[in-house]
């Protein structure tokens, strides 16, 4: 694989997003990444999985500057292809701790959504789903996520501001659930997947299934439409002329 690394050990599966400084995603990657999982998922010795970045970012999300240039129906396509991940993720059978290294932002927020929990590094770090920042839209699917997670109310705040937040800020919102330090991050991640991975897999799967399986519906129920939605506002002539100044660095 080009993008993502993958180590296991003593049952434990470590995924690294690996693509450039900001890890930003594209097709290529979230083929790769559900590749991975899918070959973990099959892996009888494998308990539980850590999902986590390389350098300061867990990712930046989508590679704006590639899509740029795409047509419509290919952008659509591929935004097909990243929620499709995120709901495999989210209804993942083995336990998925997110390990939040660095910035966690849109469409890395949304992966990071997907996991069972979230811990994340203290610092200068940020998570966020920023779009409406720059003018455009998230998914059914990252909606129906967050609200899981946080609430209407406090998905609300995060999805209207697209603020950034710290780690510390993230806890109180049910964004992630431990702020670590940045020598404490991976222990911590670890700590908790082992945890998780001890349950009997057959019944943390049926107990995963009952908890999330519902939401997933509700999420498959708005995505069609809410990809197309996200499609014409990106391709909307304000959102694009902000889009032309986003770099990727």
């Amino acid at each position: 694989m080009e993008f993502i690394q993958v180590e296991i050990n003593e049952g434990l599966a470590v995924i690294t997003l690996a693509r450039g400084k900001v890890n930003a995603l594209n097709n290529t990657v979230v083929n790769e990444l559900r590749g991975a999982l899918k070959t973990l998922e099959a892996d009888s010795t494998v308990n539980s999985v850590i999902l986590t970045g390389q350098g300061g970012f867990f990712s930046f999300g989508f590679d704006v500057p590639e899509f740029f240039s795409f047509e419509r129906e290919a952008f659509a396509a591929y935004l097909t292809n990243f929620t499709d991940l995120y709901t495999y993720l989210f209804l993942y059978p083995k336990p998925v701790v997110a390990a939040l290294n660095g910035h966690t932002i849109a469409g890395g927020c949304m992966l990071a959504l997907a996991c069972d929990t979230r811990v994340m590094v203290k610092g200068k770090a940020r998570i966020s789903l920023n779009e409406i920042t720059f003018g455009s839209s998230v998914f059914a699917g990252s909606t129906e996520m967050l609200r899981f997670l946080t609430g209407s109310a406090n998905a609300a705040e995060i999805l209207y501001s697209g603020a950034m937040y710290s780690a510390g800020e993230a806890v109180d919102l049910g964004l992630v659930e431990q702020a670590l330090a940045g020598d404490e991050l991976m222990a911590g991640a670890r700590e908790t997947a082992l945890a998780l991975g001890a349950k009997y897999p057959p019944a943390f799967a049926g107990i995963k299934s009952l908890l999330r399986r519902p939401v997933a519906e509700e999420m498959r129920k708005g995505e069609k439409r809410s990809i197309r939605e996200f499609v014409d506002i990106w391709y909307s002539e304000p959102t694009r002329a902000n889009l032309r100044e986003i770099k990727i660095r």
